[in-house]
Order: C-alpha cells, then sequence, then structure tokens
C-alpha cells in the first residue's frame, strides 16, 4: 500500500495524519501525530452481521501505553499493561459519543476502532488526537458513515480562549470545553468549569466549533 502524508497547522502546532504505513491488514489505519504525541488508528468492520443483535455493535478501545511516556518497566514487574485506566476507559467512551450518532443504527456488523498511544510528549492530549485517528481510520474503512469528524479542547488562561492548551495550560484554565462534530455541528460535548457563566461556556463552544475546519479539511 502506498504510503501517504497529509499535514496542516492547527494552533500553532503541525498536526501530520499518515496512512499506508502501520496496521495495512485493518480496514482502515493510520497515524495521527500532534506536536510530538502519535496515535495510531485502525477500524476493521465483520463482513456479515452479528445475529441475534438489535443496536449498532460498536466498540472504540483507547489503549495507553507505558513506553509511549519512556517508561519500560523491570524485571521485577509485570511486563504488560494491566487493565485500562478510569481515564482511558472515560477517553473512549468520549470518542464513542462522538462517531455513533453519525453511523446508521441499522448496521448491525460488527464495528471495532482502537487508538492505541505510541507516543506521549507531555503536551499535547491523546484523547483530542484519538479523535481524529478514530474518524481517519473510519473513513479509510468499509464503513458508511457521516463523517468524518473532528474534536478540539478549550481551555482559558488569564481570560483569553486557547485552542488545544498544553497539560501546563489546562493546570491553570478555569474552563475545559471537549468537543466533537462536524463543520456546522456538535456531535458529543463535555465541559466543566470553576464558576464559568453560560456565556463564557457558549463562546468556548463557538471558537471550539469553529476551529473543526481545518482538520476536517
Amino acid at each position: 500500500m502506498e504510503t501517504k502524508k497529509f499535514s496542516t497547522e492547527w494552533a500553532g502546532r503541525p498536526l501530520i495524519i499518515e496512512t499506508g504505513k502501520l496496521a495495512q491488514q485493518a480496514g482502515g489505519s493510520c497515524t495521527v501525530q500532534y506536536g510530538n504525541t502519535m496515535v495510531l488508528g485502525t477500524c476493521v468492520v465483520n463482513d456479515s452481521p452479528r445475529d441475534g443483535v438489535d443496536f449498532l455493535p460498536l466498540s472504540i478501545e483507547y489503549e495507553e501505553r507505558l513506553y509511549a511516556a519512556g517508561k519500560i518497566k523491570g524485571s521485577r514487574w509485570i511486563k504488560r499493561e494491566g487493565r485500562p485506566t478510569d481515564e482511558a476507559v472515560a477517553t473512549g467512551r468520549m470518542i464513542d459519543r462522538g462517531i455513533r450518532p453519525l453511523i446508521n443504527d441499522k448496521i448491525r456488523n460488527e464495528v471495532q476502532v482502537v487508538l492505541t498511544v505510541l507516543s506521549y510528549d507531555d503536551k499535547n492530549t491523546a484523547d483530542i488526537v484519538s479523535i481524529v485517528a478514530a474518524s481517519t481510520a473510519i473513513s479509510l474503512s468499509s464503513l458508511p458513515w457521516d463523517g468524518p469528524i473532528a474534536g478540539v479542547r478549550i481551555g482559558r488562561k488569564n481570560g483569553e480562549l486557547i485552542v488545544n492548551p498544553t497539560f501546563e495550560e489546562r493546570a491553570i484554565s478555569d474552563i475545559n470545553v471537549v468537543l466533537s462534530g462536524l463543520n456546522n455541528r456538535v456531535t458529543m460535548l463535555d465541559v466543566d468549569g470553576s464558576e464559568v457563566s453560560e456565556e463564557d461556556s457558549f463562546k468556548a463552544i463557538k471558537l471550539g466549533l469553529d476551529n473543526f475546519a481545518p482538520v476536517i479539511e
């Protein structure tokens, strides 16, 4: 398979999507890099419908790897990761909420999307990168859907809204908005803040919606 690379400048940092290099047996696969955080996204769709189900059998798995942050366990420790952390489970569900509404709920073929964090730079959050990776992998697969989508996080520092804040900026931010969706609508929204007004929350959501375009294009 031919390797292809696409890149754009997004909130002052390069966003790079590469296909045709890893997991070529999957229905759709890609790597998405933002700064030095990289996620491998894969999507596999079963050829035949699953019997006895009355729902869309879609599963989203978000997998963290210790080596992504440079942690290599020694001989005294278990060599493999244990059960997913609560944060990893929550991230998988968050990605699911943004994708599921855009897939025909009459489909009964099993769909598995796996997001594996390959590299983590302690600045750019892997959950936002994973939303882009999941969208790209599904778009490359045989699964019909109304995507692609983008995901973005909005924070606020000293009264100024920030697109995709770093971890340091998130620590002092009084608002945290994560949303995903299409250019003209939001399919997933997660908001928390410290005594933030509805007007300020709306401004953050609007800024996030405006920043979908570079990723989707």
